[in-house]
Parts: C-alpha cells; structure tokens; sequence
C-alpha cells in the first residue's frame, strides 16, 4: 500500500539543512594536481580513492570501450569540487547516488561538482559512465594505449589509466581494484590479480579479476586479445597465470622459456627482498610492436622484442623485483623513480652472480669503466633526473652502482638486512628516496649521506675511493667483461631505453 503525504516547505529546509553542512563556505575545489613537481597535472588533490570497481565491455573490431567505474574514496579536505583523470568521453557522473556536474578541462581532466558538498572524512562513492576509443586518446601528443591485430592493451608509465577508467592517477593514491571486462567470445580479457570468475553469455564472455592490495593506477593493466593461457602454483600455493598471444611467431619460444620461470625466480627473490607481497604472479606477452616491459602488479607486460634473441630471464627478474620495489613500495612522487629502477637492475646482477654469470662486484667494474668522466651520462643523477630524464639509462645503470657502493661500505651482512627489511616496514606505502638513506643509516648505525650524495645526486663520475671500485679500476677504467654480461646487457637495455613514455 502506498500513501502520499504532504511534506510542508518547513520540512524542506531542515532535510535540506540536514543534508548540507552549515559551513558550506568552508568547502573548496580539490586541487587539479596531486602535487608532483615532475607532472604537476599528474594525480589530483582532496581525496584519497580506497578501491575501483571497473565494469567494462570491449569491442577489438572497432576499439571501442564502454565502461562504468564505481569509486571508492574518502575526502581529505571539505570538498566542494573535485578532479578525475579521464581521456574518454563522459556520459553521467553521480556522486553518492546524485547526478553530479561535471565537464571536461584540458585533455584529461574530469572536474566534478557534487550535488553537495562533500565533509572531509566522509566515505563518499564515485559512479562514471563513459565510451570512446582509447587509442584516439592523446595526453600531451601520446596515447598509453596499444592496438594490437586481435584487441588493445594498456601498460604505460608514468601514466595508463586515462585512456580507459577515471581515476586518481598518481602512485601516492594506491587502492584495491576489482576489473570486470567483457570481449566478444573467443578474445581473452587479461588482468591484475587473481581471475575470480569468467563467464559468456550471448557472444561475450566477461572475465572478473581482483586485486586485493593496494596498486597504483599505472601499474593497472588490461590486454584484450587472443591468448594461449598456462597456470601453475607456487610452492606456497599462489596462482601463476602467463599469457601469450597466439601471433607472437618466431619469438613465442623464447617467450615462453622465460616466463614459465616465473615462479622460479620469485621464490629467488623472496630469499633476497623478504616475502611476495601479493596475492598472484605471472605476466603476458601481447602483438604489441613497442619495445618495453612493464612492471604491472602481478602481471608484467612483455613486449615480444625482448625476446627476439632467445630466451631473457634478467628482464623477467627485473619486473619481478619490481612488485617489492615499485608496486609493493611505491614512490611519493616520479623524482623518486631510483627507488624503482636502482633496485630491480641490482636485482639482475645479483640473478648473474647466482647463475657464476659474474659477481655484482665485476659486473659493476665493467658498468662503470664502459663511460669517461666526461660522458654525459654521469650528468644525470638518479636521485633526481628530472621528468625528461626519468627513464634514461643512468637512472638503471649508476643507481644500481649506488647500491654496490652501499654494499661495499656497510657490509653484506647489513646490506641485505636494508634490502630485506625495507620492503617489510614498508610494504604497500610509499617512499622517498630520503627515508630509504635514513632507514639504511638506522639499520647499518653509519651515517651515508655522503656516499648517496656521490652516487644519487653529483653531476659528476664518482672516482677512487668515493664508490665501489677498487683503486686499480679506478686507475684503468675499462674492467674485464664478466662472462656474458655483454650479452644480458644488450638483450635488456630495450627494456629501459625504449619505452613510449611521457618524457622519454
């Protein structure tokens, strides 16, 4: 039974004054950047997102994607508006329950304006529905998104998501996700995390995949295409899912000789970094033309380039250590990039030295007497390269030489408790480069801040007895070759020097 009744102008107001805090005046636009000097577009301010919900539809034949996110997020500030990044076209956007203003800035910014304001504190949730084609998309003259024969993928860095779901795109904003997509039958809709269900229906099989830990947005990955899927488990019971697209030719072999190692060389990385930090591990190898790989949580993208001569376990050991240092530990801004890339090049020397491919020491030796003092390479520093620079082979190569320099002047033994212990303290957060030399000072009880100095910030070569060399390579810069590191080397700098990056 219903029965109407007469709600009186008085009752009105107070639902009203009810619904709309009294110091409505107090409330502000969120900032439309998160603060990072290096994109200061990048990201936006007010709020702090604590999980997506994507439920997607994708069309290969014709690039079209049809979405709709729900947002989880808390305010941080009294909010009267707020910033989505988002490159495709919005249709509605309600802000708990209620259609909300909202219209589109520059080439990416989604500004909302709830119906009302948002207390800071409040949980408040973020519906968006949206469509276009995600590879017509350009941010600053480049799209993130790949077109492969069979389907599309999106893994980029510094940025990802705006061509295909709204978001807080910055690492600092880490939340859990949980991406639904459906492909017409036959396709494969590839994913972070672990795949909790797939299904088809009238031509279309959707595929739902979670992540149940924090992920930054760039690191959120989808690859929609034809895949031939393996899965295994680790010795502690976690899923491993690899991915192959079904063109991949002459290179597939070699692919799949280093993926199916996957397992193996995390179960390495665990005696090195402590614990993985995730609930699933694998990768996936798309048609995809680019050069790069890319440390997508849980699930790696691979280009098939890296593989064009023979089998390249060092650049699955690089995006593997990357979910310790990268996913797990994220950086507080892109200045900070040294705590991603430093770390998973040292991790390769350190798969060479276990595999009697040469010690760290010699490897670093060799890095090291390959450029003069006057190379321009020893202008960068990792510390802090710049957004044009984030990328450059310096940030790898001389941050790797930073950690040799550390190891060399605290010790093995307190060397890998500060490679084990980091990760732990400060698993799924973020950092800045300044409270990993602090947490090194505390652990060793030395004070470093010369030696990081030397090797993170000075313009310059470090020479003698500033960094990990002995006197005589110092003296006669061009060590011996360790035994195929020239190789390894060869085979791994399209990982780091061909990305299609912003700023690169």
């Amino acid at each position: 039974m219903h029965r109407s009744r007469l709600i009186v102008p008085g009752a009105i107001a107070a639902s009203l004054m009810l619904a709309i805090p009294a110091s409505a005046a107090g409330f502000e636009p969120g900032a439309p950047g998160i603060g990072d000097p290096y994109y200061p577009a990048g990201g936006n301010g007010g709020y702090d997102v604590s999980h997506y919900d994507l439920r997607l539809r994708y069309q290969p034949a014709t690039d079209r994607l049809e979405g709709t996110a729900t947002l989880l997020a808390t305010p941080t500030q009294n909010l009267s508006r707020f910033n989505l990044d988002m490159g495709l076209k919005v249709s509605e956007v309600r802000v708990n329950g209620r259609k909300a203003g909202f219209r589109t800035t520059g080439t990416h910014e989604l500004e909302v304006t709830p119906a009302v304001p948002l207390p800071k504190d409040r949980p408040v949730s973020v519906v968006v529905r949206y469509a276009g084609k995600p590879s017509q998309v350009k941010v600053d003259g480049y799209t993130a998104w790949h077109r492969t024969p069979d389907g599309g993928v999106a893994a980029n860095e510094p940025e990802s998501a705006v061509w295909w779901f709204p978001s807080n795109d910055h690492p600092r904003d880490k939340a859990t996700f949980d991406v639904s997509v459906a492909v017409p039958d036959g396709t494969q809709a590839i994913s972070n995390g672990v795949l909790v269900s797939q299904r088809s229906q009238r031509g279309w099989t959707r595929f739902n995949w979670r992540s149940d830990r924090p992920q930054a947005t760039y690191l959120t990955t989808l690859a929609v295409g034809r895949f031939d899927i393996t899965t295994d488990t680790t010795a502690n019971g976690l899923p491993v899912l690899n991915a192959y697209s079904k063109d991949l030719g002459a290179d597939a072999g070699a692919a799949r000789a280093s993926l199916e190692r996957t397992a193996e060389v995390a179960e390495w990385l665990e005696e090195v970094f402590g614990p993985y930090p995730f609930n699933a591990l694998g990768g996936y190898v798309p048609n995809t033309d680019t050069g790069y790989a890319l440390e997508t949580q849980t699930r790696p993208f691979y280009s098939p380039r890296q593989f064009r001569s023979g089998a390249n376990l060092q650049v699955v050991v690089h995006e593997l250590a990357h979910q310790w240092y990268g996913d797990s530990v994220s950086v507080d801004g892109w200045r900070d990039i040294w705590l991603n890339e430093g770390f998973a090049r040292y991790s390769q020397w350190l798969w060479s030295e276990k595999e009697g491919e040469g010690t760290t020491r010699e490897i670093a030796d060799w890095v090291y007497g390959q450029r003069e003092a006057d190379d321009p390479f020893w202008t960068v520093t990792p510390g802090d390269p710049g957004p044009d620079r984030l990328f450059h082979l310096a940030v790898y190569d001389r941050g790797a030489l930073a950690l040799q320099a550390l190891r060399d002047t605290v010790g093995d033994r307190d060397f890998f408790r500060i490679l084990k212990g980091w990760p732990t303290e400060r698993a799924h957060g973020n950092a800045k480069v300044a409270d990993f030399v602090a947490y090194a000072e505390r652990i060793s009880g030395r004070e470093l801040d010369t030696l990081f100095d030397t090797w993170l910030y000075r313009p310059s070569k470090p020479g003698g007895a500033a960094g990990p060399l002995r006197a005589e390579t110092a003296a006669s810069p061009r060590a011996a070759e360790p035994r195929s590191w020239k190789r390894i080397a060869a085979t791994d700098t399209v990982h780091d020097t061909g990305h299609g990056r912003r700023g690169h």
